[in-house]
């Protein structure tokens, strides 16, 4: 079982606002800039990049999609904080 990763996230307020930026990626936007631009978190600086953390270091439904969801593809997560927009970029 892993017990780290590594992950990139955007961070917004709106779930609308989470959506249109998904749909901006998919359509080959580059995560970096569209994390400075839209990202509420102090990651955005960083281009969304969380670096790598351990299990347990971020709040659980976080934690889950990270470390259960699927590697290099979009994940749309809700938490106390905000919409996430997540991609895992490996787990280990």
């Amino acid at each position: 079982m892993a017990q780290t990763a590594h992950a990139l996230h955007i961070l917004v307020k709106q779930k609308e606002s989470a959506l249109e930026i998904m749909k901006g990626l998919q359509k080959g936007g580059r995560f970096d800039l569209l994390a400075k631009r839209h990202s509420i978190c102090p990651s955005a600086k960083k281009g969304g990049d969380l670096g790598e953390f351990k299990r347990g270091e971020m709040v659980p439904a976080f934690d889950k999609a990270v470390f259960k969801g699927p590697l290099l593809e979009l994940q749309l997560v809700k938490t106390k904080f905000g919409w996430h927009i997540v991609k895992v970029l490996y787990r280990t």
